[in-house]
């Protein structure tokens, strides 16, 4: 399998957009694209499953091991020409001091080559050390070409590629100029996501024009051609169970916060998946749970204040003792109000609390949680880890109220609790994968399952399901 990752020497040198065109492009052509984005991220995989015309995985490397990750790997590449990884932030940025959780040590994991994008705006000669020093840092890391980003110009390229092959033995594979073209939207998270943009399709077919123009996409084929690494291509046959359970989740401009492997792990464990949208529709559908994921509910709030229907049956739904699991931009939802911009918006109000809006992120990055005794779909052995991301924070909760989780590292709710649980709803602001051990998404149908049988799953079958 043809695979290559594309990293930086720092974030913000404008490697998703160059990916983004490279899947586009590559697509354009004929070619199977099969894209991966490393680290935790909803939007940057939306754009690039766009572009690709397949959904996008994420391989994590802090909250996956070797084996979990290398799976979700390699079950995604049936069909596919070429797989491309998208590193996040600089090729040797992590957590971790050694970088085991870096950009250069998914390259490592999977043997892959990797092309290397540059900012060059103010740069000449000094491109060369810097290049030298990525080179140098890590033998094991193979840098196999360059593309050059945010050029000023043809002279300013031709001074940028005489010093490269004068001082280093690495191609040139692409000089993309400073185009207002490629600039994409943002806002407090980062990308705006694809569903939010009008002319979303249209805007990938650009960028994949440009950056078509000005790579070599044919020396990048050559690349990823040269990938060490010999996986098989092969879809994974996994044993799925007949569909005995009906979740309702949310899928709309709202809230599109979704893992694709998690919902196959929803499925694996006989879920069929209801979609249903907040926004539009007057009901939840028929169903024995109810899922709603992260997203911007802040930017949809006055829609979603508006659809009082909507609102009054997952109020409903969840008095009644529907099972319920909510994240992030889900619990949000689930609170009484939103509260952003001078502007407040009432919710569902199954939870006695109000989100309000911040100027800087309250919670951010990678977190670890121990499971309390309240937690009603127990299971998990050790600490669980998850990643948040959220500028709102849960405010005027009553005393007395039950968590699923104790918080180890990171935030969540108020810096030692995630997870509140009402009736038998659990919402945090704690984004899980099932692919990073939690094996969450087996427990929760398992618990599903159980509470319309009218009784509770004891933890150890909730351990078995997993």
């Amino acid at each position: 399998m043809d695979s290559l990752l594309v990293s930086a020497a720092h974030k913000s040198s404008g490697k998703t957009t160059v990916t983004l065109g490279l899947c586009a492009a590559l697509s354009a052509q004929g070619t199977r694209v099969q894209p991966f984005k490393k680290g935790p991220d909803y939007i940057d995989p939306m754009w690039l499953g766009q572009a690709a015309g397949r959904p996008c995985q994420n391989l994590d490397a802090y909250l996956m091991d070797d084996e979990s990750l290398e799976r979700c790997f390699t079950q995604a590449l049936g069909g596919a020409d070429i797989a491309i990884v998208e590193g996040n932030k600089g090729l040797y940025d992590g957590v971790a001091l050694d970088g085991s959780n870096s950009s250069a040590a998914l390259a490592r994991r999977l043997a892959l080559p990797v092309l290397l994008v540059i900012d060059a705006r103010g740069m000449t000669r000094g491109i060369a050390p810097l290049l030298l020093g990525y080179q140098a840092f890590d033998r094991d890391i193979r840098i196999g070409g360059v593309i050059l980003n945010r050029v000023g110009g043809p002279r300013h390229e031709s001074k940028l590629r005489a010093v490269i092959e004068h001082y280093t033995d690495l191609p040139v594979l692409g000089a993309v100029g400073q185009d207002d073209r490629l600039e994409m939207c943002e806002r407090h998270l980062g990308l705006m996501p694809c569903a939010e943009v009008a002319d979303a399709s249209a805007r990938v077919r650009e960028i994949g024009c440009i950056i078509g123009a000005q790579v070599d996409l044919h020396r990048v084929r050559a690349l990823a051609a040269s990938c060490a690494a010999g996986f098989d291509p092969s879809p994974a046959r996994s044993r799925v169970r007949r569909p005995d359970v009906r979740i309702a989740i949310a899928r709309d401009r709202a809230f599109g916060f979704y893992y694709p492997d998690d919902l196959q792990a929803l499925q694996a464990a006989g879920a069929e998946l209801v979609p249903f949208d907040t926004l539009h529709d007057p009901r939840l559908p028929d169903a024995d749970a109810l899922f709603i994921g992260g997203g911007f509910p802040e930017t949809c709030m006055e829609a979603l204040e508006a659809n009082v229907a909507m609102r009054a049956s997952v109020r409903e739904a969840i008095e009644d003792g529907l099972p319920a699991y909510a994240e992030c931009g889900g619990l949000m939802y689930m609170a009484r109000s939103i509260t952003w911009q001078g502007r407040t918006a009432r919710m569902v109000g199954a939870i006695p609390g109000d989100a309000v809006m911040r100027a800087r992120p309250v919670g951010r990055g990678y977190v670890h949680l121990q499971e309390t005794g309240a937690m009603p779909w127990a299971g998990a052995a050790g600490s669980v880890r998850g990643h948040e991301f959220h500028h709102s924070s849960l405010e005027n909760l009553p005393p007395g109220l039950d968590f699923a989780y104790r918080v180890e590292r990171g935030y969540g709710i108020d810096g030692t609790h995630d997870g509140v649980l009402v009736h038998n709803l659990l919402a945090s602001y704690t984004h899980l994968r099932n692919g990073a051990g939690s094996q969450w998404a087996p427990r929760f149908v398992a618990h599903v399952r159980a509470l319309r049988q009218g009784r509770r799953a004891p933890p150890e079958a909730l351990a078995l399901a997993a």
